[in-house]
């Protein structure tokens, strides 16, 4: 059996045949989840871990807990500068709490679950092939791409842009209540912000391009997270959220700004200082 497939021997593969590529069966669940992409932005694969390592997958997430990176500030749904100078009616403009956590690459091994996952070339082809795409790659980013994100009780992920065009996540670990995630699908374009559209829906005006969602650990989530606004409630009870992300690129060498990774983990290296972060399109970040 090659590393490849071995990667994948958590994931229930009589749902989720990855071990075959060439397969009716994987052409099947690509084709359920190109249609849910299609028609509401957004699929999710449930159980796509077995059931019997839900409790392995949330441990092991636990685990990494202490290591993430808690700073609770200001922020904007572009995550750029709040002090920008911009229009009075810019969306960039509202400000919210952020209040999650983020557990930086470099803590997580690449042998948990969550680490092999993502690293799989079947699973990546299995996740460009969801996408309608060729290929995806890696961010060459050494703190984001695979992250596990944290928003403790009272806490919550307020609206917001990945840096990542296709954003693959999956629930470790619960909230006792709250923590529901909502988006937007399709909200912007690599080619429109859609800047009144964005600060309707983040002033309340408008509540009817928000999708929610009800996640189970093990449940593997597909959106476009670069042109999807999206959130996560807050968390209410003593049980904090726990969700990896799996960070993908169209383009090989995408790193997020030095701004967004101080937000985000604390720190910076030399990675994004360099200049040369080869980037997705110009949109706001």
């Amino acid at each position: 059996m090659s590393t490849s497939v071995a990667a994948l021997d958590m994931i229930d593969s009589d749902r989720y045949p990855l071990t075959d590529p060439d397969s009716a069966a994987w052409r099947e669940v690509v084709a359920r989840t190109r249609a849910d992409l299609a028609d509401v932005g957004c699929s999710v694969l449930a159980d796509f871990i077995r059931p019997e390592l839900h409790e392995a997958l949330r441990a092991e997430c636990a685990a990494l807990e202490p290591h993430a990176y808690t700073k609770i500030e200001k922020v904007n749904a572009y995550n750029t500068a709040i002090d920008a100078d911009l229009p009075a009616d810019h969306p960039a403009r509202t400000i919210m709490e952020r209040g999650n956590a983020f557990v930086a690459r470099d803590h997580i091994p690449a042998g948990a679950i969550i680490g092999r996952l993502y690293g799989s070339p079947l699973f990546q082809r299995f996740i460009a092939d969801c996408f309608g795409l060729p290929k995806l790659h890696e961010l060459a980013d050494p703190l984001s791409g695979l992250t596990l994100n944290v928003i403790a009780p009272g806490r919550a992920h307020p609206w917001h842009f990945d840096t990542n065009s296709y954003t693959v996540s999956m629930l470790t670990q619960a909230a006792r209540d709250g923590g529901t995630f909502e988006y937007c699908p399709d909200i912007r374009s690599a080619e429109a912000e859609n800047f009144d559209g964005v600060r309707a829906v983040l002033s309340g005006e408008s509540t009817h391009p928000v999708q929610r969602l009800s996640l189970r650990p093990g449940d593997l989530q597909l959106f476009k997270g670069r042109f999807a606004l999206h959130r996560v409630t807050r968390v209410e009870g003593n049980i904090a959220r726990h969700s990896a992300i799996f960070a993908y690129s169209e383009r090989p060498g995408v790193i997020g700004s030095p701004e967004r990774t101080r937000q985000l983990f604390g720190r910076v290296l030399p990675e994004h200082l360099a200049g040369h972060a080869v980037r997705g399109d110009a949109l706001l970040d």
